[in-house]
């Protein structure tokens, strides 16, 4: 059973990558902004749309006892904020829904086919551990979270990806073996490429640089130029202090917090909570308050049938 030190890991772990990766997201602006909204009014550091949104989800889930779409798609839109960095689309997709739009004609008003960004993965990582041994179920639920503002199907993908890596690597399953058990199940074409290539780094223990990692994996905020460079991190950097990887991710550079925080659930959920910096936790904002969500989620998931 994945314990509540993982739990709370996987929760803090996303809003600690998130949190650290957020300063160095974008361009100038962009950063120049985050530095003039990037902490609270005691000093600690904000986090973004990646652990709101996984904040929502947890919460929802927590209310309804299961994944209920309605539910899911009316907190997101409450929480929405723009000071917390959501992404063009996403953010006017949360408007239309604030003001009474079905979430199922939301999800394609800005793009027809829908989103293929990133932003239903970062919020995925947490059903990998709500959905143990449970993989119908966790494939049915990842699809569910992701559709409400991604309905593309390589956003529903990169999000299945997040959520059924952290469930297998909080198993303790083999790096190598994960990857390998991924291919054989046929993702999109569009992270074959990448997938295939963190397999054989990670078997050669290739230790690339960042650049490499940037031009063959990506660093993008569409779900296949950056789902697979944060499981790569994950993995590479497993057996090694959060910070190391925090390091490296900021300098594959582009979308790092999206990044950060993905890599970060799964480094969590691997490793627990108690391996997390816990300097580094202290200056982030809420730290108590994802602590005890994570506590009740693990209390709700562990009691069930």
């Amino acid at each position: 059973m994945i314990s509540l030190d993982q739990f709370q890991g996987c929760l803090l772990g996303t809003a600690l990558g998130d949190a650290l990766g957020a300063p160095f997201e974008g361009g100038i602006l962009e950063r120049l902004l985050w530095r003039a909204i990037g902490f609270t009014k005691t000093g600690e550091r904000r986090w973004t749309d990646d652990t709101q949104m996984t904040v929502d989800l947890v919460e929802s889930f927590l209310a309804q006892e299961k994944i209920d779409p309605d539910d899911l798609a009316f907190r997101f839109a409450k929480s929405y904020r723009w000071s917390r960095g959501y992404g063009p689309a996403a953010a006017k997709i949360l408007r239309k829904i604030a003001n009474g739009v079905d979430w199922r004609l939301a999800n394609r008003s800005v793009y027809r086919n829908g989103s293929f960004g990133n932003g239903a993965a970062m919020r995925a990582p947490i059903l990998g551990l709500i959905f143990e041994n449970k993989p119908d179920l966790l494939s049915e639920n990842t699809r569910l979270t992701a559709e409400i503002t991604h309905a593309h199907p390589i956003g529903i993908e990169g999000a299945t990806l997040l959520a059924s890596v952290t469930n297998q690597a909080a198993l303790k399953h083999n790096s190598v073996e994960i990857l390998q058990q991924l291919l054989t199940q046929s993702p999109l074409q569009e992270f074959r490429p990448q997938l295939e290539i963190s397999l054989e780094w990670l078997k050669n223990g290739s230790q690339v640089s960042h650049l490499d990692v940037t031009r063959q994996l990506g660093n993008g905020i569409a779900a296949h130029k950056s789902c697979v460079t944060a499981i790569y991190l994950a993995f590479r950097f497993r057996e090694q202090p959060f910070l190391d990887m925090q390091h490296f991710t900021v300098r594959v550079g582009g979308d790092v917090d999206t990044i950060g925080a993905m890599a970060g659930a799964i480094w969590g959920a691997i490793n627990g909570y108690s391996s997390l910096p816990d300097n580094a936790l202290s200056k982030i904002e809420q730290r108590e308050m994802l602590e005890k969500l994570a506590t009740q989620l693990h209390h709700h998931v562990s009691e069930r049938p």
